[in-house]
């Protein structure tokens, strides 16, 4: 799958940022692939801490923020507005231009 500048193997579990490796964090490359899986939907955090996270004890909607900002860090050319992976204020997520 590929977005902007990103091209994410998921079999493989590769991602790659204008061709260069980034190195993500399993939970990180679960929370992408779930992101882009549904693109388009709003994802609910607790919908998204129940398919990804199964409800580890420990694990709140913050741990979803979290997250999310390293993605954006890693993956958006400006993670301060980012252009595909969109908060929806009071609710949680969407993966989409």
């Amino acid at each position: 799958f590929s977005f902007g500048s990103v091209e994410a193997d998921f079999e493989s579990g590769i991602v790659k940022r204008a061709g260069q490796p980034v190195p993500l964090a399993a939970k990180e490359m679960q929370l992408l692939r779930y992101l882009v899986e549904n693109r388009g939907k709003v994802l609910p955090r607790e919908e998204i801490l129940a398919d990804v996270w199964e409800y580890q004890s420990g694990v709140s909607s913050r741990t979803i923020d979290v997250h999310v900002a390293w993605l954006r860090q890693k993956l958006e050319d400006n993670p301060a507005s980012p252009r595909f992976i969109h908060t929806v204020r009071g609710t949680g997520y969407r993966f989409g231009e």
